[in-house]
């Protein structure tokens, strides 16, 4: 006897819900593939250079501002000092003229009827003392326009400093998000292409192409500029600054410290994205050397993998 449709249909439907209770929870939703965290990682990077970034140039700017607080805290000082000095003896003279009376030019000065008038003598004793006045007036006016840039620098410090600790908060925050995403990963083992052969213009391009390229395989750290770790301005400052040339800590202070180039050669500087926060050092034929982000080594890539801003070179040509 063949059993009805509407009954065969509810022991299906039963046993299917059997099968989904002991299937484990891995199958019935699939995690994801290395691929997938892979481009999930890259996303919450793109979030997080240019945090780095712009960590970078406020910490930058605060090592500045500190610098110049201290600076003209020495100018100060002496200053201070020298004013100081001044208008003690000013009231040296107005406690000596208090004691003793007045003789001489002052007896002239107070011969009227009025003359034991204290407002009188106050008078007096400021005539008396506007040589002594004049003598610092100098000194007190620049000591007091270095105390007010130094008002205004320690207020920019403040301000450097809140900023620093807010991104680095922002920062700690995404690192953890990538850390976990990278735990998710199964390990692998990361095969680093060594830099090809490479021509050169000048010297100091070869030096800087070859400081470059002998830091691929090293690990990204953020805020370092060598020896042993690296993230992507401090890769091209270190590798530039072994050829001579200085820059900054920062993407934004590289690009204006850096002249336009039509046609790129190795040793350039390769900026992408906008506003911009990732720089390379061009080696040619469309790679470069780089500090990619955390969890990837300094590496040889090409530059067409992210938008380039453009392409600049650190000595004027």
């Amino acid at each position: 006897m063949r059993a009805s449709r509407p009954f065969v249909r509810v022991l299906l439907a039963l046993g299917f819900g059997v099968v989904a209770a002991v299937l484990p929870a891995g199958l019935a939703a699939a995690e994801p593939n290395p691929q997938q965290i892979e481009a999930e990682i890259d996303a919450k990077w793109r979030q997080l250079e240019p945090v780095i970034e712009q960590y970078n140039k406020v910490h930058s700017d605060l090592q500045k501002n500190q610098k110049k607080a201290k600076d003209l805290e020495k100018k100060i000082q002496p200053l201070s000092l020298q004013a100081d000095i001044a208008l003690d003896r000013i009231g040296v003279i107005a406690a000596q003229h208090y004691k003793t009376g007045p003789t001489g030019e002052l007896g002239m000065l107070l011969s009227g009827g009025s003359t034991g008038d204290l407002t009188d003598q106050l008078v007096i004793i400021d005539m008396l003392a506007r040589h002594e006045q004049a003598q610092i007036a100098d000194v007190v006016a620049a000591r007091d326009k270095f105390n007010g840039e130094k008002a205004k620098l320690d207020a920019l410090v403040a301000e450097n400093k809140k900023a620093d600790t807010e991104l680095a908060a922002r920062k700690k925050q995404i690192s953890a998000d990538i850390k976990k995403l990278e735990a998710s990963l199964p390990p692998t083992r990361v095969n680093v292409a060594n830099c090809p052969k490479i021509t050169t213009v000048t010297t100091a391009e070869a030096t800087a192409v070859k400081t470059a390229c002998a830091q691929v395989g090293k690990p990204y750290v953020f805020n370092t500029d060598g020896p042993s770790t690296f993230d992507c301005s401090g890769l091209t400052l270190y590798a530039w600054g072994k050829a001579g040339v200085s820059l900054t800590h920062y993407t934004g202070d590289q690009w204006d410290e850096t002249y336009p180039v039509s046609s790129p050669r190795a040793g350039d500087l390769v900026f992408f994205y906008s506003p911009i926060s990732h720089v390379g050092l061009y080696i040619g034929n469309g790679q470069m050397v780089h500090a990619a982000r955390a969890g990837k080594p300094v590496m040889v890539a090409s530059v067409n993998n992210m938008p380039i801003t453009g392409y600049r070179s650190v000595k004027k040509r």
